[in-house]
């Protein structure tokens, strides 16, 4: 259990939380601040494991991407809130 919220804490803190929100920022569509928090959670875990897929863990690869679509909309909406307000 300690493992699985380390993933998510370490996550939340790393590339696909703090890089996903920033690019989500970038935009006002929401898709499209997702699709690019998703993508930097892959990018991450594909780096951490020497750009190898047979070194990637399913599980840390899932919760990465989810880290990195919930940051990339949340900054989207950072950004439609910031620009309507």
């Amino acid at each position: 259990m300690l493992d699985f919220l380390g993933t998510i804490g370490g996550n939340v803190l790393g590339l696909p939380g703090i890089l996903g929100l920033a690019l989500g920022m970038m935009t006002r569509r929401l898709w499209l601040g997702a699709v690019m928090g998703g993508l930097v959670g892959v990018l991450e875990t594909l780096l951490f494991a020497g750009w190898q897929f047979a070194h990637v863990g399913t599980l840390e690869l899932m919760i990465a991407i989810a880290v990195g679509v919930c940051a990339g909309t949340l900054g989207s909406v950072i950004r439609l809130k910031g620009a309507t307000a």
